[in-house]
């Protein structure tokens, strides 16, 4: 499917000493496969046993693929942190499989991190030069060798990611798990998510709620923007040394990448996305054939699944025109890697949809996505829905056009594949296929987030960082 993706999800749970912490994550991971496909990985650690106890198991492919009750078994340990991967930076390879476990001088700790570091490749040399060989190309190997530098030098491993925190350029969040401890960290802008969940004695740090739920735990709160986290058996502190004012959430959290379950700063993806969709019905500015703004007669309005769905809904309420669902989807495909031809791509949507004819037939429709990156997975979809006898098809986006890439762990691809960087609004209409088109507002995120601070860089090219 034609989809930007994050780059991977991050679950990290402290339990009493004698619980064993790997049958939760297990399950906090598979809340979170929606954020990554390609790897999985665990970590634990006894914290009433020898320091340097560290556990890990990691391997390529969805989580129930990686790990057997066998391997949950032998992973032994009441802390533990674990991480779903789609790589941006650095190859879909093992050995960029997370989490990151490192041995040094002083002791051992291991790693989840999502997000981009855009200074990693300067942070890289130095350490290159401080004769630290790097064995992965991650920009999380990056940040695990920092701390290690910088715990060298302070006397709690608290300290030692604070001020290799400090140095860090981008979007990120992170979990650390040292024998005693978990740390969590959030970037200062907050371009990631993090969260802070309860279960009974437990502490849970996650990029999503809806992973908190999942092993039957509450939210709590958002990490704070640049706050450090640190959890160990006295309970819970916190180190505000990085936080600041300038704040700038990811929106491409809410439009797409989120849970529709979750509550990311205190927003609930749900209703961001069906309130995306009531201001499309209520701007409804389109271009169609004659280059003429009007609102499309139709007979009813559907979603591409999942995230189009919500947005359906919201624009069907709206506008007063019935809604209806008008695809099957196929849930058990398993993963879909990048296909090499246009026949492969083709063939995959088809796998992953089918049209649901009666509803279609002889009908005028307003079809609901979250976005159009490369356009060719929209028209296959317009293709499909008038081969089914739809009689006219109207795409509305509930989000503004893609213009500019991501350096903050969004893999949108460069500039020159994204469709509108390329074609105007009236061009792309033409070319899936549709009989008229309409984008989002980005003035309209306010509608949809409220006052919440976003990064819409790939929007409007104003990086926060």
């Amino acid at each position: 499917m034609d989809k930007l993706h994050e780059e991977c999800g991050v679950f990290g749970i402290y339990c009493p000493p004698g619980v064993q912490a790997a049958a939760h994550l297990y399950d906090g991971l598979t809340a979170l496969q929606h954020r990554g496909q390609e790897s999985a990985g665990i970590s634990v650690c006894d914290t009433d046993g020898a320091r340097g106890n560290i556990c890990t198991r990691k391997g390529m492919g969805l989580v129930s693929e990686v790990f057997s009750q066998a391997d949950l078994d032998a992973l032994q340990g009441n802390i533990g942190i674990g991480h779903v991967r789609y790589s941006t930076t650095g190859d879909s390879t093992l050995r960029n499989a997370q989490p990151i476990a490192m041995n040094y001088i002083k002791g051992s700790f291991a790693l989840v991190h999502n997000g981009n570091i855009v200074n990693s490749e300067e942070i890289r040399q130095e350490q290159l030069l401080r004769g630290q060989a790097h064995y992965t190309t991650s920009d999380s190997e990056v940040l695990a060798y920092e701390i290690i530098s910088e715990r060298l030098k302070t006397e709690t491993i608290e300290e030692a990611v604070l001020r290799a925190a400090g140095k860090l350029r981008g979007g990120y969040a992170c979990i650390i798990m040292s024998p005693r401890k978990l740390v969590g960290v959030r970037d200062p802008q907050g371009i990631k998510p993090l969260v802070l969940g309860k279960r009974g004695e437990d502490y849970i740090l996650a990029s999503e709620s809806a992973a908190v739920q999942a092993v039957g735990g509450r939210l709590v709160r958002d990490i704070r923007p640049g706050e450090i986290v640190v959890i160990d058996r006295k309970g819970i502190s916190s180190i505000d040394a990085l936080c600041g004012s300038r704040h700038a959430h990811c929106v491409f959290e809410y439009i797409y990448f989120a849970r529709s379950d979750s509550v990311i700063d205190g927003i609930e993806v749900h209703d961001a996305r069906f309130r995306a969709g009531q201001a499309l019905a209520r701007t409804e500015y389109c271009v169609s054939e004659d280059n003429h703004a009007a609102a499309p007669c139709a007979d009813l309005v559907t979603g591409v699944p999942d995230s189009g769905l919500i947005a359906a809904e919201g624009y069907a309420r709206e506008s007063g025109i019935p809604f209806a669902l008008a695809f099957h989807k196929n849930s058990y495909i398993g993963r879909s890697f990048i296909k090499p031809t246009d026949p492969e791509r083709r063939a995959a949507v088809h796998r992953k949809l089918s049209v649901l004819k009666s509803v279609v037939r002889g009908k005028r429709i307003v079809l609901i996505d979250d976005s159009i990156v490369r356009g060719t997975t929209m028209r296959q979809i317009i293709e499909m829905l008038r081969e089914a006898g739809a009689q006219e098809v109207h795409v509305r986006i509930s989000s503004p056009p893609f213009l500019y890439p991501c350096f903050y762990g969004t893999d949108v691809p460069s500039s020159r594949q994204l469709i509108a960087s390329e074609h105007s609004a009236r061009e792309i209409c033409r070319e899936i296929g549709a009989d008229s088109l309409a984008y989002l507002a980005i003035e309209d995120f306010r509608t949809m987030l409220g006052d919440l601070p976003v990064c819409a860089a790939c929007f409007n090219q104003q990086y926060p960082v």
